[in-house]
């Protein structure tokens, strides 16, 4: 039997690093319902509405040394068993039963998540000194309600969204 790529845990915080796990929330264009950003001028935009992390790389850092957690540098959704080198700008991903998102940019790191790191290393999770190993961000281009559990499947072609 395949495994299907899942979240494994919903983050949201009031602003700031870490964001802590809820079991269910409501997805909109601007991101998790019930989330906030500390800065606004870095975070946030419409193309930065979802900050994404693969807990396989997570546990991989942990094993390095890192103190790093699901949450602790400030994603939303925390994802398992997905190839993280499939999730590249451009590409489109279905979560759940209704909720569709593309994939905009590399989430570049900065000093707000250095706990997360031996030696405050954050720019280990840098796309340019180490690719393939970036959070990264998205946009909504169809909400609805996310749930610890749900299945993530990247979308072929012909069932991609037009992007706005």
């Amino acid at each position: 039997m395949e495994f299907a790529a899942q979240i494994v845990q919903i983050n949201t915080s009031r602003g700031g690093v870490p964001k802590r796990g809820v079991g269910r929330e409501t997805v909109t264009f601007s991101g998790l319902s019930q989330d906030d950003q500390a800065d606004k001028i870095h975070h946030g935009s419409p193309e930065q509405a979802l900050c994404l992390y693969s807990l396989d790389l997570i546990m991989a850092l942990q094993v390095e040394g890192h103190p790093i957690f699901a949450g602790s540098t400030g994603e939303n959704l925390t994802i398992a068993g997905l190839d993280w080198r499939l999730m590249q700008p451009g590409e489109q991903f279905k979560i759940g039963h209704d909720i569709i998102i593309a994939i905009t940019d590399y989430a570049t790191p900065c000093t707000t998540i250095k706990e997360s790191f031996k030696n405050g290393e954050f720019k280990r999770i840098g796309q340019h000194l180490n690719p393939g190993w970036s959070r990264l961000y998205a946009q909504v281009l169809q909400g609805g309600e996310v749930t610890v559990g749900d299945s993530i499947h990247l979308l072929r072609e012909e069932e991609r969204l037009a992007v706005s």
